[in-house]
């Protein structure tokens, strides 16, 4: 039987964990369902260090028996795949906490989205707030929410679906989903924004002849990636750095499937080849 993929260290040092998560994956507790499966878990055992929220936590972050904690620095959706940082100790986990707050973090995420983009590139900046309903969403709100900005490039299309690259400058929950959906073109997959619907290679073929009772989905999850992540040079997790580091996670299989598959409908010149896509 194939074996779940769940996550994979991208990088690490004595300070900073680089995680690869899968979709469908917390990245920590959810105050509405405590017994899903939590990256930040899952990591601190197969590093064997209790995650930095573990009950019994002294105060200097320290375990009973002395290992180095794992503290959560930032989260990306769970249904989301890519790139979480984790620190290994409260210094480290402030200096990142507070350049993250700062906008001091360079963040880039692919996208598969539903139309056509009349755009090469354009910039969202709608304020959001939590709606605070039992689905938890986020919504635009120009009275109450909050300052809000995402950088969106497009590059390519195939049928009804286009590829962009976001490069989200504030970390409001579902910021990229709901300033997409805003714009006219939703997430594919996506249940809150969008239809949900999976995506299959008959809804952009032309003249594609499969039984459309056997035709399996390209894709059924959201088709948001966190691909890369730039942290700052001159942060105390870094300080005998000379440059800032920059973390990278490939477009998960699925995504990297479906995207070659539009690629391949669109003809040469169609795509930008933007790195890691």
């Amino acid at each position: 039987m194939k074996r779940q993929f769940f996550f994979r260290i991208v990088y690490e040092d004595s300070r900073v964990v680089g995680v690869d998560k899968a979709s469908g994956l917390s990245v920590g507790g959810d105050r509405w369902d405590d017994s899903r499966e939590r990256l930040d878990r899952l990591l601190a055992g197969a590093l064997r260090a209790p995650a930095g929220d573990a009950p019994g936590e002294d105060a200097a972050g320290e375990s009973p028996e002395g290992k180095a904690r794992l503290f959560t620095v930032h989260r990306i959706d769970r249904d989301a795949s890519g790139l979480v940082v984790f620190a290994k100790d409260r210094e480290t986990h402030r200096a990142l906490s507070l350049a993250f707050e700062g906008r001091e973090l360079q963040k880039r995420y692919i996208a598969v989205v539903h139309g056509r983009p009349g755009w090469k590139e354009t910039v969202c900046d709608l304020p959001l707030v939590p709606d605070g309903n039992k689905r938890h969403l986020t919504i635009v709100d120009r009275y109450r929410g909050k300052r809000s900005l995402t950088r969106f490039r497009l590059l390519g299309g195939a049928g009804n679906y286009s590829v962009v690259e976001a490069r989200p400058e504030t970390g409001r929950t579902h910021q990229i989903r709901v300033h997409l959906a805003d714009l006219g073109h939703p997430i594919v997959c996506d249940p809150f924004y969008g239809s949900g619907k999976p995506v299959f290679l008959s809804s952009f073929k032309p003249g594609w002849r499969g039984n459309p009772l056997d035709e399996r989905p390209l894709l059924q999850r959201l088709a948001l990636h966190a691909m890369e992540l730039t942290l700052p040079q001159g942060i105390p997790a870094r300080q005998d750095a000379e440059d800032s580091l920059t973390l990278r996670a490939p477009l998960h299989r699925d995504m990297a499937a479906l995207i070659r598959q539009m690629e391949k409908q669109a003809g040469a010149g169609e795509f930008i080849r933007a790195e890691g896509v």
